[in-house]
């Protein structure tokens, strides 16, 4: 693992790596147990109501012979990932791709780890391996490119 230290530089004092920080091979985690009330909510917030995810009847009939959470649940710990630890607070997701492998139920441990891969200091981007695993199992996986802030324009504010 090549990891550095964050810096503290960013806008409101926050921990983040500016562009110029990141090089491949670095990499962050982040792990959840999903909870029940976790599918609930966000079934909720996101209008997702898919009775697979949350009518035990109606999912127990299908290929998953019960109750799975929504993958974008799942994928939404890579944000997390993203967002708070690598890069880190002031990126913007430009784009992400995901091929979800195996589902994810409430308890399931899932374990989101992201890797930097490519550096584009012309296009202040960064292109990242994303990978949620449930033990053993690959749940998700995909890449994100991301805007980074950088550290002469976080100085010039």
């Amino acid at each position: 693992m090549n990891q550095i230290s964050p810096s503290s530089g960013q806008p409101g004092g926050l921990d983040g790596y500016f562009l110029e920080d990141l090089q491949p091979g670095m990499t962050a985690s982040y792990a959840r147990t999903v909870t029940e009330a976790d599918v609930i909510l966000f079934a909720g917030v996101s209008g997702d109501q898919n009775p697979v995810h949350l009518n035990q009847e109606f999912a127990e009939g299908t290929r998953f012979k019960g109750r799975i959470a929504h993958g974008m649940l799942t994928a939404s710990f890579i944000s997390t990932v993203l967002g708070n630890k690598l890069p880190g607070p002031g990126c913007i997701y430009v784009s992400q791709n995901l091929k979800f492998k195996a589902p994810v139920r409430a308890g399931d441990t899932v374990h989101t780890r992201v890797v930097v891969l490519e550096v584009d200091q012309a296009k202040s981007r960064v292109r990242l391996e994303t990978v949620c695993r449930v033990g053993d199992v690959t749940v998700i996986e995909g890449e994100a490119v991301l805007m980074v802030p950088r550290r002469l324009a976080a100085a010039a504010e």
